[in-house]
């Protein structure tokens, strides 16, 4: 009987390193713990960049991929 978590997007395309983490934090503030967070990056760096925050935070990250050129990340707020 769990919900779906609420997702919010977060578009971080043509952003460049540092800025999809950046505004990742950012964007993680504002939302409410159990929430996932969607980020569209283009920037190559920003999944390992993601995941390496992940792992020292309390928030999970969920999973990646790639369609064409542009990277879809998944971070459930912790």
């Amino acid at each position: 009987m769990s919900e779906n978590p609420i997702e919010v997007e977060l578009d971080a395309i043509g952003q460049k390193c540092p800025m999809p983490l950046l505004s990742t934090k950012k964007a993680l503030r504002n939302i409410e713990k159990g929430q996932i967070l969607k980020i569209i990056a283009t920037d190559k760096n920003a999944v390992k960049d993601l995941k390496a925050f992940c792992e020292y935070t309390d928030h999970e990250f969920i999973d990646d991929r790639s369609e064409n050129e542009t990277f879809i990340i998944r971070i459930l707020k912790g």
